[in-house]
């Protein structure tokens, strides 16, 4: 059992505010019905604040996800202990104040703490909007993501020309290609960054299915593959928070337990991708 409100912590470039490492995301997971959605999800989301998580990160792409979490969050009282990281998703200027306005309501809060323009999706007319809704205080952090390796060049060239307060991306033992420009230049810019997709949509945990744990994995605190695997993504300072997507009570108590120092060092991060990689 994952100790209550342990989790590491690690501060916000802009601010100095602190969010949990091990975040929550929401695809596919809490996409289910509107009119009877799971009590495991209501239980797991409980679990997941109780251990000290708060970034939840959710997107009107999501289907239903952003309600369900929404909704599940106000019956369990947590709306306003949860770091509410939403998206915009949609063509036109109008249609983006239109899912703000969603979302406020979707999720029973206000202000919204982060929005992010997802997949940089008509960012250009999106971002001036998004901004000056945080000057007006409807919401308190923007960002921009994209999940696609092949478009970590563009998000670079954005962060430089907008230094936004959140950049998400793709990143995983696997999948390194942010420590080439998109990592470096968050850090030398003070950009938040949240790493999705860190055990690549379950494949890295269907890759190393059956095989042993090294011997590193218990040096670093670690029983199960998914913590041994996010443990190396939180090994890298850059990354503020990881946000795997589960909806099962089990897979969550694997993801927070990656969450606790000690933290791979570089030689460690290293002989964790070496490992990885023969398998």
């Amino acid at each position: 059992m994952i100790l209550e409100g342990m989790l590491a912590k690690r501060p916000i470039p802009r601010t100095g505010e602190l969010l949990p490492v091990i975040g929550l995301g929401t695809y596919r997971t809490f996409d289910v019905s509107k009119t009877s959605p799971p009590t495991t999800l209501g239980t797991l989301l409980r679990r997941f604040s109780s251990a000290g998580g708060r970034l939840v990160d959710t997107s009107p792409m999501y289907g239903n996800a952003e309600n369900i979490v929404g909704g599940l969050a106000a019956e369990a009282q947590l709306s306003t202990k949860i770091f509410w990281a939403t998206k915009i998703w949609t063509s036109g200027g109008g249609a983006g104040i239109r899912q703000m306005e969603d979302s406020l309501h979707c999720l029973r809060v206000f202000p919204l703490d982060l929005v992010q323009i997802h997949n940089l999706m008509e960012w250009q007319v999106h971002l001036p909007i998004v901004e000056a809704w945080k000057a007006e205080g409807r919401i308190r952090y923007c960002g921009i993501t994209h999940y696609h390796p092949s478009a970590l060049s563009e998000v670079a060239d954005v962060l430089r020309a907008h230094p936004v307060d959140f950049v998400q991306i793709p990143y995983n033992v696997a999948n390194r290609t942010a420590e080439r420009e998109v990592l470096p230049l968050a850090q030398e810019l003070g950009i938040a960054v949240i790493a999705n997709l860190p055990l690549g949509h379950g494949a890295l945990l269907r890759n190393v299915q059956g095989r042993p744990l090294p011997r590193l994995a218990l040096d670093l605190g670690c029983r199960d593959w998914a913590s041994f695997l996010l443990k190396f993504v939180l090994s890298h300072p850059v990354i503020t928070c990881a946000i795997p997507a589960t909806g099962d009570i089990t897979h969550l108590e694997c993801d927070l337990s990656a969450g606790f120092e000690p933290f791979p060092d570089k030689n460690q991060r290293e002989q964790i991708a070496a490992y990885v990689s023969r398998l």
